[in-house]
């Protein structure tokens, strides 16, 4: 790949990028930078873990002012990424003067507004928080010259449409717009059209091509009460250096955490029923530590840390496209990754979906679960009762864990325990922005 020395990149600028290693470019940045200097607005196609971020952050850097005014804006799906993206931006920023803020929900929206009265050059946010910004009069987009939706995909999926063509709505049409997206449905390009213009679209990979190729893709079918034993007996068999275990609900991924803990296995957690320190605690703890990762879909996606060797689906996801961005923690930048999907024995046909939807070839492997067929996952505890196809957890909420269901929680009327609500919906549906 071409070195960013030959990129015609100001001096200072490469240097920042050898100072973290980055010495040649990725196929994505290399075809996207580029493109992105002459001021084009971007739609990039690229699987998850090639160099997006460097893509979008090289151009802010390389032609943004010094000055004094917010001129760029960065639109993600999740606090993490949105964090992960403001400390590659703080490192390039090394002798330009250019200052980045982070804004999401679940934090003190006054230090936000405080850190923003500082007229940061980048900001960097969730959908709900921008917003509620923008109406308190703390962020101004007059002035934007740089926009980005990074995994513009995940934050329709997350309904967080209507959100954004809001946003798009209120900023400058002069402005440069750059999205990326490891799949392109129609809605990304019908909201493309609508905003974008001089549009380059630029596709990394084959059309067909959706998850990286380093990744081996392997599944078991066991009974449902059995899959606690077949992640232990994976485990045991395949000894995965690093791996993100992927369950559907945060009641589950507590369940699964203690649990792991237990069985004397260093584990970190993080999921939506955490709060924001602690969910970057257990990021810190599983980036120099921890050797498993306990996660839902939502509060992993865009985690960005090198070495993950496995990602493990104890619940088989919905959709089969959660099932890309699942994958795509593993076999960054170019590395070798594995992948595997415990399914109960009425998910076959969710498996064939997996493989036809991510055009991957999975193969089926026999564990040995034998020796973990005596351990529980949930434990009988006050209040709690897990056995057949549901219960309580100690607080009364109820749950379905029958085949499929991934112990999701159940709805009000379906029993007395609990009622599955994301919170306030506010401007066409969107989720409540404390959470994201």
């Amino acid at each position: 790949m071409k070195p960013f020395s030959e990129m015609n990149l100001d001096t200072s600028l490469v240097e920042a990028l050898k100072r973290m290693n980055f010495i040649n470019s990725t196929e994505v940045q290399e075809q996207v930078i580029p493109v992105a200097l002459q001021g084009k607005d971007v739609i990039v196609r690229a699987k998850t873990g090639t160099g997006k971020t460097a893509a979008f952050l090289i151009p802010i850097r390389q032609m943004g002012a010094n000055g004094n005014d917010t001129e760029a804006l960065i639109i993600v799906p999740t606090r993490e990424l949105a964090l992960q993206i403001a400390e590659v931006a703080n490192k390039l920023r090394h002798g330009s003067g250019r200052s980045a803020v982070v804004v999401y929900g679940g934090a003190s929206i006054n230090v936000q507004m405080q850190a923003l009265s500082r007229n940061p050059n980048i900001v960097i946010g969730t959908p709900g928080r921008i917003i509620d910004l923008m109406e308190r009069r703390a962020l101004n987009l007059n002035k934007i010259r740089f926009l980005v939706l990074d995994e513009a995909d995940t934050m329709f999926d997350m309904g967080f449409i209507e959100d954004i063509e809001f946003i798009l709505s209120q900023t400058p049409k002069t402005k440069q717009t750059l999205l990326f997206s490891a799949t392109m449905p129609e809605k990304i390009i019908t909201v493309a059209r609508r905003h974008m213009r001089d549009i380059s679209i630029i596709k990394v990979g084959s059309d067909d091509e959706l998850v990286v190729t380093k990744i081996k893709h392997y599944y078991t079918i066991v009974d449902n009460r059995l899959k606690f034993a077949a992640l232990l007996a994976y485990i045991k068999q395949y000894n995965p250096k690093k791996a993100i275990i992927f369950v559907q609900t945060k009641f589950a991924a507590s369940a699964l955490y203690d649990e792991m803990r237990r069985q004397g296995f260093d584990v970190a957690e993080i999921h939506g029923g955490l709060t924001q320190a602690k969910r970057e605690h257990s990021l810190r703890e599983f980036k120099t530590s921890k050797r498993f990762l306990i996660a839902t879909n939502v509060a992993a996606r865009g985690i960005d840390i090198s070495g993950i060797s496995d990602i493990i689906s104890f619940d088989i996801p919905d959709d089969p496209h959660t099932y890309i961005h699942r994958v795509g923690r593993s076999a960054r930048m170019d590395a070798d990754g594995r992948s595997f999907t415990i399914a109960s024995t009425s998910q076959i046909e969710n498996v064939k979906d997996l493989e036809y939807i991510a055009n991957v070839h999975m193969e089926k492997i026999g564990l040995d679960t034998s020796p973990f067929q005596h351990i529980a996952l949930f434990r009988n505890r006050s209040r709690e009762r897990f056995s057949g196809s549901g219960g309580y957890d100690n607080r009364g909420r109820g749950y379905d864990n029958r085949p499929g269901n991934g112990f999701r929680p159940i709805k009000r009327n379906e029993n007395r325990g609990y009622r599955n609500n994301w919170g306030n919906k506010r401007r066409g549906g969107r989720k409540d922005s404390r959470r994201y």
